[in-house]
């Protein structure tokens, strides 16, 4: 495999980076044009995707390089308005691909729709009836929706559970589903459906709903590292992102602020692929409670023994390759053609390693200089693009405006007019 170049990739205007994607050969000259000209969804394609549309809302598309991941190289486009998600996910990728790369597990990629029935008479007869009638009930479900059955999947488990508290008692059937590269909400809500009536009849009780489940506990990926410390600045660093991480275990405001940075890098690909992030982030949160409060979603360990920190995340990642927007929006067609049109275990892979990622460099920064320096850097630049810089005088500016006693939007469109004078 020819070696990328990446050299200066950060300092290069946008069609350079373009140029450069295409001498790496991670595009073809039809998603350089594409990427070039800009090109974006229609308007009239959206308005048939949404409900009152009146335009579309354009977001930073950028490439995050150095991606290795079960030994192959991605350059990993991600779709963010927040500066310096892309940079840190990148520092980080680089130093674990000195180490070997990420290794990413997939310990299932099932769907789990569920119906709750009320109005029974005897939960546990109830129960079994349903269980003894496990195979037409799936015979059932797959009938309602063959082709995805033709392509090797469909329903394939049951499960029911009784839920009680306080006065209110629910038996919910629980049904797997093997969705293939769909995120599967149609399949899944269209076999619900079809059993609803034949689970009421067995059980002579009502339905309240019959509904996916976005907790996709069998859909879950797991990603790992394993770093050399010097990569990182020595032992006590990595002494330190181990108890960060503990923290994030035992603190809840904490938490939920390490979670988020996991998402800024997960969200940036599943939107730049054109998956709901709704529901990956959905899934996450409810996945930090499983030990019955909420957690950091990452571990990470140091071996005092191999001098190497470890780093693990496991998450459910139902994401799709095909459906939805994936095959309406040129941009998300560039995003999978950038990844070379993974799977949905490949592109599940991906994302788990990128949130791994996003982590590391986030507490790595947070345990040696802090965060605010770099959070200062990115004021200045906001409130040089506010006070009108172009492109030339951003940079000098922000010089500028760090050399300040304060940094507001006065001193700024001050110090820009004097830039201007010389």
């Amino acid at each position: 495999m020819k070696k990328k170049n990446w050299l200066g990739f950060q300092k290069k205007t946008r069609l350079e980076r373009i140029d450069m994607l295409k001498e790496n050969e991670i595009i073809d000259s039809d998603f350089e044009n594409l990427l070039k000209e800009n090109k974006n969804l229609s308007t009239e394609i959206a308005g048939q995707m949404i409900e009152n549309s009146i335009g579309t809302f354009s977001l930073p598309f950028g490439v995050a390089p150095n991606f290795l991941i079960d030994n192959v190289e991605y350059t990993v486009p991600m779709v963010t308005e927040e500066p310096s998600v892309i940079a840190a996910c990148s520092f980080a990728a680089k130093l674990v691909s000195k180490s070997g790369g990420f290794s990413t597990k997939i310990l299932d990629r099932k769907m789990i729709g569920e119906i709750a029935l009320f109005d029974i008479e005897n939960f546990d007869v109830a129960a079994e009836k349903i269980l003894n009638s496990r195979e037409k009930i799936l015979k059932v479900a797959n009938e309602a929706y063959p082709s995805i059955v033709a392509r090797g999947g469909g329903a394939c488990e049951i499960e029911v559970k009784k839920l009680e508290e306080e006065n209110t008692s629910f038996l919910v059937v629980y049904l797997t589903i093997d969705v293939k590269e769909a995120m599967g909400a149609n399949i899944i809500n269209t076999m619900l459906e079809a059993i609803k009536p034949l689970l009421e009849e067995i059980t002579r009780s009502k339905s309240l709903m019959a509904i996916l489940s976005n907790y996709a506990t069998k859909s879950l990926v797991k990603a790992n590292c394993e770093l050399d410390v010097k990569l990182l600045g020595g032992s006590e660093v990595a002494k330190k992102i181990d108890l960060a991480s503990k923290f994030a275990k035992m603190d809840i405001y904490r938490a939920t602020t390490h979670n988020k940075g996991i998402f800024n890098g997960i969200d940036a690909v599943v939107i730049a692929t054109g998956n709901d992030w709704r529901a990956i982030e959905s899934a996450g949160n409810a996945y930090a409670v499983k030990n019955g409060r909420y957690e950091g979603l990452t571990t990470w360990t140091f071996n005092e023994n191999t001098n190497k920190l470890n780093g693990e995340l496991i998450l459910p990642m139902p994401v799709a390759s095909v459906g939805g927007s994936i095959g309406l929006n040129p941009s998300v067609k560039a995003a999978f053609h950038i990844l070379n049109n993974p799977d949905a275990k490949t592109l599940a892979s991906i994302v788990v390693s990128v949130g791994l990622a996003q982590n590391l460099a986030a507490l790595k920064a947070l345990v040696t200089t802090g965060i605010q320096k770099g959070h200062m850097k990115l004021q200045a630049r906001s409130l040089a693009l506010f006070a009108g810089a172009n492109a030339n005088e951003v940079d000098p500016l922000v010089e500028e405006l760090l050399k300040a006693r304060h940094m507001n939007l006065g001193v700024a469109k001050g110090l820009l007019e004097e830039m201007r004078k010389e």
